[in-house]
């Protein structure tokens, strides 16, 4: 499996590193199925046009080919779809062509054969169905094998209901779903040419429907397996509550994450994010988990226990809006920065409650003011450090993710020391744990990055 590529927490694909006479520029998308299964909503909207995880599956697929360098889309749907699909895309500012098929009932492979008259004998182009949703990387993958992209293991589909390959010397020797000896799956994605149409049209000479899958046998078209990836068509209500699921925890960044978010916050906040992601936007999520934050430290005035309570509530909230904005591919840089400094207006609020209900005399009130002090310059370094650098700290310095600290794991040390009434010694430690790693982060740079000097 291909390692994953990241720049400022933006998922790139290194486009230059594919083989140049590998390189595509035109994607087809076949979106003319009826999606008896997912019926009421597949009334009104096509299946490709349903949302996972706060988008389109068509949306999802046409970003994911964009970023490869594919500027060229053909839609291939039905009279009834049309408008919506034409909706979508001047919505999106996407331009694509749609072909109408006026025959849907005729199945896939009659689209492809449609195809025949706007696609030229040798000319290259990717072919997917459009009820199939994709991780991103499996698209780089993908564009760069042959014929039908097949996926050897099947790790997250169900076997039994996916349609099976059976593939010899590179080639397809038999597909089907009810196919007894089988060493592969059919993703719905595939690399062809033009002319993949004479097998089309010699099936449409010969009977009334005529399957994808009968003219990928007739071909005995070649294969490359892409395994490991999650994939699947979206059939049934279970498959687009799966496919939700699964990008929810994909989308879990945990480089920066503490030992409280690895095992106990990334637990409740994905959960939550699955069930908010369709129906809030990530800056909707950031506001909410500030104003919990705020509560907290109002109602720590009246009663510490339950302020520290609500405060690590936020700390689970916090979360969800770079889980909805990864999953919903809405990320932004103004979000970043936006929810980082509404954190550092959280913390300074909730210590400054705990430092006034404490009321400090003398040098104590020194040592609270070095925990405060400690805890907004912990996120400040890593941040000031991806501003001048540009990558993130843990990415370039691995020993900082053996550092204790980060702000999940202040807030959880707050949130118990806080219940049992040690708030002294609770300013003591935040004060130690959060400037030593001040201190030995700045250390770390120091010692890789010191002696660099530029004009």
């Amino acid at each position: 499996m291909r390692e994953k590529n990241y720049e400022l927490e933006y998922k790139i694909f290194p486009y230059e590193e594919i083989e140049e006479e590998k390189r595509l520029s035109k994607a087809v998308i076949l979106a003319a199925g009826i999606g008896k299964r997912l019926r009421p909503y597949s009334e009104e909207i096509p299946k490709t046009l349903l949302k996972v995880g706060g988008r389109e599956i068509l949306y999802r697929n046409i970003k994911n080919l964009q970023k490869l360098g594919i500027n060229e889309f053909v839609i291939v749907t039905n009279p009834k779809y049309e408008k919506k699909i034409r909706e979508f895309l001047n919505k999106n500012n996407i331009n694509a062509k749609i072909i109408i098929n006026p025959f849907p009932e005729r199945e896939n492979g009659y689209s492809v054969y449609i195809l025949k008259d706007y696609i030229q004998e040798d000319e290259e182009f990717i072919l997917l169905m459009g009820d199939h949703i994709y991780e991103e990387d499996f698209f780089y993958e993908a564009i760069q094998g042959r014929g039908l992209i097949i996926d050897e293991e099947g790790k997250y589909i169900d076997k039994k209901e996916a349609t099976k390959v059976y593939h010899e010397d590179g080639r397809i020797v038999d597909i089907g779903k009810s196919i007894e000896e089988f060493n592969g799956f059919d993703t719905g994605f595939f690399i062809l040419d033009g002319s993949i149409f004479k097998y089309a049209e010699e099936l449409e000479n010969e009977k009334n429907k005529i399957k994808m899958s009968e003219i990928v046998k007739r071909a005995n078209l070649e294969c490359t397996p892409v395994s490991g990836y999650f994939w699947m068509d979206v059939d049934t209500f279970y498959d687009l509550k799966k496919a939700r699921k699964f990008l929810i925890k994909n989308s879990v960044k945990t480089q920066g994450d503490g030992f409280i978010s690895r095992f106990l916050n990334r637990k409740l906040s994905t959960k939550i994010s699955e069930f908010l992601v369709d129906r809030i936007t990530p800056n909707q999520a950031t506001i909410f988990s500030f104003l919990t934050g705020i509560l907290a430290s109002f109602i720590c005035i009246f009663n510490i226990p339950w302020g520290a309570i609500l405060y690590q509530v936020s700390s689970v909230l916090d979360g969800i809006d770079g889980e909805i904005a990864r999953v919903s591919m809405r990320r932004s840089r103004f979000g970043g920065w936006m929810d980082s400094v509404l954190d550092r207006v959280v913390d300074f609020l909730f210590l400054t409650v705990l430092t006034l209900k404490l009321n400090p005399q003398n040098y104590f009130l020194f040592i609270c003011l070095l925990a405060i002090f400690g805890s907004l310059m912990v996120s400040y370094v890593s941040e000031r450090f991806k501003g001048a650098y540009k990558r993130d700290i843990y990415e370039v310095i691995p020993q900082m993710k053996c550092l204790i600290g980060k702000r999940d794991e202040r807030i959880f040390i707050i949130f118990l020391f806080s219940i049992f009434g040690l708030l002294k010694e609770l300013f003591i430690i935040i004060a130690i744990i959060t400037n030593l790693r001040v201190i030995l982060t700045s250390y770390f740079v120091w010692k890789k990055f010191g002696k660099e000097t530029y004009n």
